[in-house]
């Protein structure tokens, strides 16, 4: 990590063109969503592990409040599916419990009828709905996705040691049986 700080804080204070500087913009703000999102699932998996938000803050240099407000979502323990906070956004819901070893076959399920990954807790997926199927593809977090995104990969969300992509197939959703 303090390589790539090292790399970012060069290009500034070398007075680079403008096009790279929105370059570094870029890649600091893409670092910024990545490291935010890690934080924030090792929290959620503190939180599951047990700890209490005082452990945590006292971790972070945060008060136990300021943890708890920075880090806890309020829908983080509804497993409902309920999506009442936001009528007029799309639906949602969370899949799960999954693991590493079902989750793939769980996701392609639900691609099928038209639900795809934004965002993963401990054992679960955060999915939305729309009138299309989804692919879900995980690999590595090694480095570039871009080989995936020339092929129409977006990223879902990251989840240490684990990116995952979905790719809109333009297909109808199917309809669940009932």
């Amino acid at each position: 990590m303090s390589d790539l700080v090292d790399t970012i804080g060069l290009a500034i204070l070398t007075g680079v063109d403008a096009e790279d500087q929105l370059a570094v913009v870029r890649r600091a703000a893409e670092a910024d969503r990545a490291t935010h999102d890690l934080l924030q699932q090792a929290v959620t998996a503190a939180r599951a592990g047990g700890h209490s938000w005082a452990a945590i803050g006292s971790t972070l240099g945060l008060t136990r409040q300021a943890a708890q407000q920075r880090f806890g979502r309020d829908d983080a323990g509804d497993d409902t599916g309920d999506n009442s906070n936001a009528p007029d956004g799309p639906e949602e819901r969370w899949l799960g419990p999954v693991t590493a070893f079902d989750e793939m076959a769980e996701l392609e399920i639900a691609g099928r009828l038209g639900w795809h990954t934004v965002g993963a807790g401990l054992l679960r997926h955060r999915m939305v709905r729309t009138a299309t199927q989804w692919e879900h593809k995980r690999v590595l977090w090694t480095g570039s996705l871009a080989r995936y995104e020339r092929d129409g990969w977006q990223v879902g969300c990251r989840a240490l040691p684990w990116v995952y992509l979905v790719r809109d197939t333009g297909e109808p959703a199917q309809q669940p049986a009932r």
